[in-house]
């Protein structure tokens, strides 16, 4: 009887820490799965941030195409040099817009453009008009004309062909923007009301060769650069057809 007595003792016993084993073996199932699973949430959080991040990093320093200028040709007329160009200014698709043609006297070509930069945080933000510098081009002379004799490029007032997209509709803030787009200069408090951090005028000037194409550019979040490069073919054929119609 007592042998009997001790072996279920010794079955309850073994019942007891059976059970105590699953529980301990289940219990520890279920704090590593909460571990790995808050682990594999932090792991996507953190790689979202990263992502979002380099994003805004990217859109910090990327640059946008506004314009092309193609010289055309370049002549010498009562002892000053004339030289003939294509303005060609890119719309927000990268699409080449109606090119105009302007002929300035002097060795130097100056482009002046009034500049736009938004702040930071809407660049970050990727905001539809106000994610990246806008540049509106206001003249292009030689180093032989006073400034006011040069020709406009982008009249003041309206939205300018280069921030049209294909959508005609323009929002009332894009609209009122355009309008008063000089008042930007002048104006803390009406920059303030728009998120604009800067609005200053900018320009460049370089000697035009005949034989190289040379781009405008406006970084995101600054102003605007110059680069040029030879001739593609494509404008080499279209320099020739228009020096044939000059003879």
């Amino acid at each position: 009887m007592v042998k009997a007595y001790f072996q279920n003792m010794i079955r309850s016993l073994s019942k007891i820490l059976l059970m105590f084993a699953l529980v301990s073996a289940g219990a520890f199932g279920v704090w590593r799965y909460y571990e790995n699973t808050s682990s594999s949430r932090e792991i996507a959080r953190l790689e979202s941030d990263k992502k979002q991040l380099q994003e805004i990093v990217t859109r910090l320093g990327s640059e946008k195409r506004i314009a092309d200028v193609l010289v055309t040709s370049q002549k010498i007329i009562d002892g000053k040099p004339h030289t003939t160009l294509l303005f060609v200014e890119k719309s927000r698709a990268g699409n080449g817009l109606a090119p105009k043609s302007f002929t300035v006297i002097g060795k130097m070509l100056h482009v002046d453009a009034l500049v736009v930069k938004f702040e930071h945080d809407l660049i970050q933000k990727n905001d539809p008009l106000r994610g990246h510098s806008l540049a509106l081009f206001s003249k292009v002379y030689g180093d032989g004309q006073k400034p006011e004799e040069g020709f406009d490029v982008d009249p003041s007032g309206t939205i300018p062909d280069i921030y049209r997209g294909a959508d005609a509709r323009v929002s009332t803030f894009e609209r009122e923007l355009w309008s008063n787009i000089w008042k930007l200069l002048e104006d803390e408090s009406y920059r303030r009301e728009k998120g604009v951090r800067v609005a200053q005028g900018e320009g460049v000037w370089w000697p035009p060769v005949v034989g190289q194409l040379y781009t405008l550019t406006i970084e995101t979040d600054g102003g605007i650069n110059l680069a040029s490069k030879p001739v593609e073919p494509i404008y080499q054929e279209l320099l020739r057809s228009l020096k044939g119609s000059e003879r």
